[in-house]
C-alpha cells in the first residue's frame, strides 16, 4: 500500500477527502501489524485482538465509502492485496471476539469490489471461510456460507481446480452436511439452513466430484424431504435447488427417483399454482433433471404421470401479456415448463394425458396470442385456416418459445396413435391451424434458400424446428395428422413447388467440404434435407424428385457423411435443448437418441427410404446407371455396415429398410456375421430338419432355440413355451455318443428353398432373396412368429422410437439352454468363490456353453476343436483366466457386448483395491485375446483400461506391473506415458522398486523425452 507523499498526491486525484482520510486510517491500522515473509510473499500478521478489531473496522469504513465512481480508482486497486491479506490472517486466527465482524466484512468486500478486481484474491479467502463453517457462533457460520456462495458464483473456470483442492483439504462438503444435520435437531435458525443448503448447491453445481457423498447420505436426504414440506417458500426453493444439483449426477437422480412417489408428490406440489413463481420454477428444473434420459422420464411417469402433465400444462398457461410482453419471472417459469414438456420426445402414457389436458390449445396460444377458439361446429376452409395462421404468426409473439412449440408439436405427432381422431374431442380446428402455422414457417425457410448469415441464425434455428415438426407430422402414424399435413403443405407449395425443389436439390448437390462445414452450413444442409424428406412424403412430388436426381443426391450425401466421418447431433442445431443444468451433468447413461448423433445421415436415409418405397424409380440399374463414385455392391455393403456399426436405432432401421429394395431383408449385425459361419456347416449340428420330399437340413438346436424356437419341438425344450402358431411337427430324439440328434419332420407346406432362406435369417440376422421366393419365406416367417422379419417383408416404415432388433443368444446360457450344452468352460479356481452348480457336480467356477457359438466366435477355439488332439474331444476346456474375466468373454461371444466397468462418481469413490479388482478381468482378457486371436475383445479391454487409468493415475504402478508380467507391451508403453511426469516423485517414494529394470527404463526414457519436448 503506497504511503509516500508523491503516491498520496497521485492517488488523491478523483476521490473525496473523506475517502482519502479513511484510506490513511486503514494504512495506519495495518502498519500496527507485522510483515512475515513465507518464501513467496510478505504476509500481514498480528495476534493482538484489539489491533485486529481496529483493522477490521478500518476496512469496513473504507469499503463503505467506495462508490461506483471510485471502484476503479488506483487507491482501491492498490489496497486490495493488503485488505485481503489482513482479513485472511484474522479469520485464520479465529478470535471469537471479532469473527462475526470479520466475516461480515468479507461479505461486504465481495459485494462492493467488482469481480474483475477481486478474482485473483477469491481463492485466498476460501480456506479460512471453509474452516469456520461449523463455528459455534451461528452468525459466523451463516456469514461464511454467504461469502463462500458469493465467491463460487464469481469464480472463474481457471480457479476451479485450486478451490476444489482447498475444499477437499478442509472437508467442506462434509462440514456443510454435518451443519444441515445439526439444523434438523431444531437448534439453528432457518437462515442457517437456507445458507448452508444454498452453498452445498453451489458446490455440487460447480464440482461434480462432490456429489457422491451427498446423494449417498441417507440421513441428509431424510432431512431435505422433511424440510421441503415446511410452509416457508424460501426453504422450498433452497431444497429444490439442492435436489436439482444432486440430480445433475445420474446416480443421484436414480437415488431420488428410488424414493418413490413421496419426493415426486412434493415436487409436483411445488410446481403448482398455489406456490410463488420462484418455487414453481425450481420444481420444473428438478423435474427436468430427473427426466434427463428416457429411463428417468418413464420411471417418473410410472409414479406420477397425470399430476406432472397437469403441472406442465399449468406452467405453460396462466401467464399474462401486456403489449405483447410477459413479465420476466413469468417468462422464466414458461421456459422451464416448455423445456419439461420436451419429455414428449419419448413415447408413453404422458402423451395421452397431454392431449387430454389440451396441449393443442396451449401450443396455439403460445403461437398466436389471444387466439379465439370458435365453436367446434363452425368449419374453416383451408384458405381461412392459412389466413388465421399467417396473420397470427406475423405478430411475432414469443419468438423465443417457438422452437419449443415446434418440437413439442412434432413429438406429439410422431408418437400419436394411428386411430387418434381430433373430431371426437373438438380439437380439429386447433390441430388444423397448428399444422398450418408449422407449414407456413416451413415455407418461409425454404423460400429464403440462401446461406445463413450470423445476424439471422436465430431465425434459422426456429426454421429448423418448424421444418422438423412438419416432417414429423407428414410421417405421423395418425392418419388424420399425416393426411392434413400433406394436404396443407401441398397447397402452400403448389405455386412455386418445382422451383423450390430444384433449388433444394442444387444446394444438396453442392455440399461444402469438411473443412468448410461450419455451423451455418450444418444448419442449412439439415433444413434442406428435412425439406426434401417432406417433399418425398407427398406423392405428387415423388416422381419429380427422382427425375431431378433426388435419389442420387441423397445417396451421395449418405456416402459423403460416412466417408468424412461427419457427426452432428440434433443438439448441435437446437440451442433451446440446452440449459444451464445440462452443462454440468455427470454419471448419466443416456442412450443415443433414436435419430442418433449423425442427423444428416439420418435425414438422408429417411428421404432415400421414402423415395425407394414410392416406386418412382423403376429399378436399381436405373439408379446406379448415372455418375456415381460407387457401385451397387459397395452401397449395399455400406448400408450393412451402418446396421452393424451404428449405435443409433433410427439410422439402423432406415439402413435395413433401404436394404429391402436391394433384396436383403433383416437386420445385419456383427454377431450375425460371426454365427453365420456355422450356417450349412455340419460341425456340431444336432438337429435335422426333414422335408416331405426327403431332403434334410442339418442345423444347431441352440441357435434355433434362441432365434426361432418355433422350429423345435416344445415338449423336448425345458423352460421354453410351445409356439402359439398351432403348427405341429413330428420328431424323433435319441442320444448318440453323448450328443442329442433330433429329426424334425416338417409339413408338406414347407418349401426347401424357403426354409434355407429362413435359416439364413436365423443364423445371419438377414437373408437375401428375390421376389418370387419371398412369398414362400413370408409364409414360413409368419408361422414361426418372426415379427421383426415380417415388418421388413411388409416394408412398413419403422415407428419412431422402436428399438432395433438385437441378435442375442444369452438366453441359452440360462438353465433352459443347458439342454443343448456340449462343452463346459472352466475358469481358474479361487478361494474366494464357493461354487455350486444345479446341472452338474463340478465344484469349480464354470459355464455350460455351446461349441457352435464358441467355434463361430473364436479362431483359436475353432482350430482347437478341429485339431484332432485330445483337447478337441474333451467336454471341458480350462480357460486360464478368473471367473470374472471368463463371464465377460462368454457374454461377448453370445451378445457381442463386453460389459464395461462403473464410471463417474461410482468409480471415483472406489479405493485402489476395488478399482484394481474391477480392472483385473480386462487385463486378463487383454492377455487371453492375444493368444485366442480375439482382436475386438482385446481392443475393447485395452480402451477400458486406458480410460480408467486416465481418471486414476495412481493405479498405473500396479497396472504396469501386471501388464509387464503378462507381456502386454503395448499397454506397458501407454502406462509408462502416464507415469513419466511423476518419475522423480516415484523414485523418491520407492514405488518403482517393485518394477523390472526394463520397465523402469521405459518410464525414465519417456520422462526424458517429455521434458525435452517441454
Amino acid at each position: 500500500m503506497k504511503s509516500s507523499k508523491r503516491a498520496a498526491t497521485e492517488n488523491n486525484r478523483g476521490i473525496s477527502g473523506h475517502m482519502y482520510t479513511l484510506h490513511q486510517r486503514l494504512f495506519h491500522a495495518l502498519s500496527l501489524g507485522t510483515r512475515v515473509y513465507d518464501g513467496k510473499e510478505s504476509k500481514w500478521q498480528c495476534t493482538d485482538i484489539e489491533i485486529q478489531r481496529h483493522v477490521i473496522r478500518s476496512i469496513a469504513s473504507f469499503l463503505d465509502c467506495i462508490s461506483g465512481d471510485t471502484l476503479q480508482h488506483p487507491l482501491v486497486k492498490d489496497s486490495l492485496a493488503d485488505i485481503v491479506g489482513a482479513i485472511v490472517w484474522i479469520l485464520q486466527n479465529k478470535s471469537k471476539a471479532i469473527l462475526s465482524m470479520a466475516t461480515n466484512v468479507v461479505v461486504n468486500l465481495i459485494n462492493v469490489i467488482p469481480n474483475s478486481l477481486l478474482q485473483s484474491y477469491l481463492s485466498d479467502m476460501v480456506h479460512p471461510l471453509s474452516s469456520l463453517l461449523l463455528s459455534h457462533q451461528v452468525d459466523v457460520s451463516i456469514s461464511c456460507a454467504t461469502a463462500l456462495n458469493m465467491i463460487f458464483s464469481n469464480l472463474s473456470m481457471r480457479g476451479e481446480k485450486k478451490v476444489w483442492d482447498i475444499l477437499i483439504e478442509t472437508e467442506t462438503v462434509s462440514r456443510i452436511v454435518s451443519g444441515i444435520w445439526e439444523f434438523s435437531d431444531g437448534v439453528m435458525p432457518i437462515e442457517y439452513f437456507q445458507e448452508m443448503t444454498s452453498l452445498l448447491s453451489a458446490i455440487l453445481h460447480r464440482w461434480p466430484a462432490s456429489r457422491y457423498n451427498v446423494w449417498n447420505d441417507a440421513k441428509l436426504l431424510e432431512v431435505l424431504e422433511a424440510m421441503c414440506v415446511k410452509p416457508d417458500f424460501s426453504v422450498k426453493v433452497a431444497v429444490l435447488k439442492l435436489y436439482c444439483t444432486i440430480a445433475l449426477c445420474g446416480n443421484g437422480a436414480k437415488k431420488l427417483l428410488g424414493k418413490g412417489e413421496s419426493l415426486l408428490q412434493i415436487m409436483v406440489l411445488c410446481m403448482g399454482r398455489s406456490h410463488p413463481l420462484s418455487v414453481r420454477t425450481e420444481g420444473f428444473r428438478l423435474a427436468q433433471c430427473l427426466a434427463k434420459n428416457e429411463e428417468g422420464c418413464l420411471k417418473m411417469m410410472s409414479l406420477c404421470c397425470e399430476p406432472i402433465v397437469k403441472a406442465i400444462i399449468d406452467g405453460m398457461t396462466g401467464w399474462t401479456s401486456h403489449s405483447g410482453k410477459i413479465a420476466n419471472d413469468q417468462m422464466s417459469l414458461l421456459v422451464e415448463a416448455c423445456h419439461l414438456a420436451l419429455i414428449s420426445r419419448w413415447a408413453g402414457e404422458h402423451h395421452d394425458f397431454l392431449w387430454q389436458q389440451g396441449i393443442d390449445r396451449v401450443l396455439l396460444n403460445l403461437l398466436l396470442n389471444d387466439f379465439q377458439d370458435e365453436p367446434p361446429q363452425k368449419l374453416l376452409s383451408p384458405e381461412e385456416q392459412l389466413s388465421i395462421a399467417q396473420e397470427g404468426l406475423k405478430v411475432n409473439f414469443l419468438l423465443g418459445l417457438r422452437p419449443y412449440v415446434w418440437d413439442i408439436l412434432g413429438w406429439l405427432a410422431i408418437h400419436c396413435r394411428e386411430d387418434f381422431n381430433p373430431n371426437m374431442h373438438g380439437r380439429e380446428r386447433r390441430i388444423d391451424i397448428l399444422i398450418a402455422c408449422a407449414c407456413i414457417s416451413f415455407m418461409d425457410s425454404i423460400r429464403k434458400g440462401h446461406q445463413i448469415c450470423q445476424n439471422d441464425i436465430a431465425d434459422t434455428f426456429r426454421s429448423e424446428a418448424a421444418s422438423r415438426a412438419v416432417m414429423m407430422m407428414i410421417y405421423s402414424p395418425c392418419k388424420y395428422i399425416a393426411s392434413k399435413a400433406r394436404f396443407i403443405l401441398y397447397e402452400i407449395l403448389r405455386p412455386a413447388s418445382k422451383k423450390y425443389l430444384k433449388r433444394l436439390l442444387h444446394m444438396l448437390n453442392n455440399t461444402p467440404s469438411e473443412d468448410n462445414f461450419g455451423m451455418p452450413n450444418m444448419l442449412q444442409t439439415s433444413i434442406n434435407l428435412v425439406a426434401l424428406v417432406c417433399y418425398s412424403g407427398i406423392p405428387y412430388y415423388q416422381s419429380d424428385i427422382v427425375k431431378n436426381g433426388g435419389i442420387q443426391a441423397l445417396m451421395d450425401l449418405i456416402w459423403w457423411c460416412l466417408r468424412n466421418d461427419i457427426h452432428i447431433g440434433r443438439w448441435s442445431l437446437a440451442p433451446h435443448l440446452h440449459n444451464i443444468l445440462s452443462e454440468r451433468t455427470c454419471c448419466w447413461v443416456c442412450k443415443e437418441d433414436w435419430e442418433g448423433n449423425n442427423i444428416l445421415l439420418f435425414y438422408g436415409l429417411w428421404g432415400l427410404a421414402e423415395l425407394m418405397h414410392s416406386g418412382s424409380s423403376r429399378n436399381n440399374v436405373e439408379i446406379f446407371g448415372g455418375q456415381l463414385d460407387y457401385t451397387e455392391a459397395e452401397f449395399v455393403s455400406t448400408l450393412q455396415e451402418i446396421c452393424s456399426d451404428s449405435t443409433s436405432p433410427g439410422i439402423k432401421w432406415y439402413g435395413a429398410f433401404i436394404l429391402n429394395y436391394f433384396g436383403f431383408y433383416g437386420f445385419p449385425c456383427k454377431l450375425g456375421r460371426r454365427i453365420g459361419k456355422a450356417l450349412n456347416v455340419n460341425e456340431y449340428a444336432d438337429v435335422q430338419l426333414i422335408l416331405t420330399n426327403g431332403n434334410s437340413l442339418s442345423v444347431h438346436g441352440v441357435i434355433l432355440s434362441a432365434r426361432c424356437p418355433s422350429l423345435l419341438p416344445p415338449e423336448e425344450m425345458p423352460g421354453y413355451e410351445k409356439a402359439s402358431n398351432g403348427s405341429s411337427v413330428g420328431y424323433d430324439t435319441e442320444r448318440k455318443c453323448g450328443k442329442f440328434h433330433k429329426e424334425i419332420r416338417l409339413s408338406s407346406h414347407v418349401d426347401n428353398l424357403a426354409l434355407a432362406k429362413l435359416l439364413e435369417f436365423v443364423y445371419m440376422g438377414y437373408l437375401n432373396a428375390g421376389e418370387e421366393l419371398l412369398k414362400k419365406v413370408k409364409f414360413l416367417a409368419k408361422r414361426c412368429s418372426l415379427q421383426p422379419l415380417l415388418i421388413m417383408f411388409g416394408r412398413r416404415h419403422p415407428k419412431w422410437g422402436t428399438p432395433f432388433p438385437r441378435y442375442d443368444l444369452s438366453l441359452v446360457l440360462a438353465p433352459a439352454g443347458h439342454y443343448f450344452s456340449d462343452i463346459v468352460l472352466e475358469a481358474k479356481a479361487t478361494e474366494s468363490i464357493c461354487w455350486r452348480c444345479n446341472v452338474c457336480s463340478k465344484s469349480v467356477p464354470h459355464m455350460h456353453c455351446h461349441k457352435v457359438v464358441l467355434w463361430s466366435s473364436c479362431d483359436y477355439l475353432r482350430a482347437l476343436f478341429q485339431s484332432g488332439m485330445l483337447e478337441s474331444n474333451s467336454q471341458t476346456i480350462k480357460v486360464p483366466v478368473s471367473w470374472e474375466a471368463m463371464v465377460r468373454l462368454v457374454n461377448w461371444c453370445y451378445t457381442d457386448e463386453l460389459p464395461i466397468p462403473p464410471s463417474g462418481c461410482l468409480w471415483d469413490n472406489m479405493d485402489s483395491e476395488e478399482r484394481l479388482s474391477v480392472l483385473q478381468p480386462y487385463l486378463e482378457l487383454c492377455w487371453l485375446a492375444e493368444f485366442w486371436f480375439l482382436e475386438e475383445v482385446q481392443n475393447i479391454s485395452y480402451k477400458v483400461i486406458v480410460s480408467c487409468l486416465d481418471s486414476a493415475r495412481h493405479l498405473s504402478i500396479k497396472i504396469i506391473k501386471i501388464a509387464a508380467d503378462l507381456s502386454l507391451w503395448k499397454l506397458v508403453e501407454v502406462t509408462a506415458n502416464f507415469l513419466a511426469p511423476l518419475y522423480r516423485q516415484l523414485c523418491q517414494s520407492g514405488d518403482l522398486e517393485a518394477l523390472d529394470e526394463e520397465v523402469i527404463d521405459m518410464i525414465r526414457t519417456t520422462s526424458v523425452r517429455l521434458s525435452q519436448e517441454g
